[in-house]
């Protein structure tokens, strides 16, 4: 079995962040910034603005999230934090519809993005993520957590669109679905305090 281990995202492994957007899907091009910027926002910058967007949250004394490495080898990416920094999310009609949280509370995180290269799907990389992903919530002080995952038992998926996480992964971690207007994609809660 190989070993699986969390760390995270902080500059010292910015390579390491970027080995993990390169290995199949859109993460190198959208540098996992999609989730923070408004469309207007997203369609005006290229590839090198939102390297450096991304770089300098990483910097920041607020990780945008967590690696994941299978053997030492840096294999997946998770995006986690305040659903407020995550601007996209509140202007989400599905979100907006189906959360029970008010929108503006800076307790309640958001997962809003997975990542795992292609050599290392298969693995349990998310579940793993996840993981690591609620306890950083937690010791953070987030009230609770919230993810937007795809049901893949009611939609036929992309590989591509499965940064969203898929809903079993979720459940399995102990989140709550709730249905809105979009079957195939429900929110998923988690009371973490």
């Amino acid at each position: 079995m190989p070993k699986i281990t969390t760390a995270l995202a902080r500059p010292e492994i910015w390579k390491d962040i970027q080995h993990t957007l390169s290995g199949g899907g859109d993460g190198r091009s959208c540098q996992c910034v999609w989730p923070v910027l408004t469309n207007k926002e997203w369609e005006t910058t290229d590839l090198d603005q939102r390297t450096a967007m991304f770089q300098q949250e990483v910097a920041s004394s607020r990780p945008p999230g967590l690696v994941a490495y299978v053997d030492g080898d840096a294999a997946g990416w998770i995006r986690v934090g305040p659903r407020t920094l995550q601007r996209r999310l509140g202007r989400t009609r599905n979100i907006v519809a189906t959360t029970r949280e008010p929108l503006d509370d800076d307790d309640v995180w958001a997962v809003s993005c997975f990542v795992v290269r292609r050599e290392y799907r298969g693995l349990g990389l998310n579940a793993k993520l996840l993981d690591a992903a609620v306890t950083f919530a937690r010791e953070s002080g987030a009230r609770a957590i919230e993810g937007y995952p795809i049901d893949t038992a009611r939609t036929n998926v992309r590989v591509n669109d499965l940064f969203h996480g898929a809903l079993s992964t979720f459940l399995s971690a102990g989140f709550e679905k709730i249905d809105g207007p979009k079957p195939e994609r429900p929110l998923v809660s988690l009371t973490i305090a």
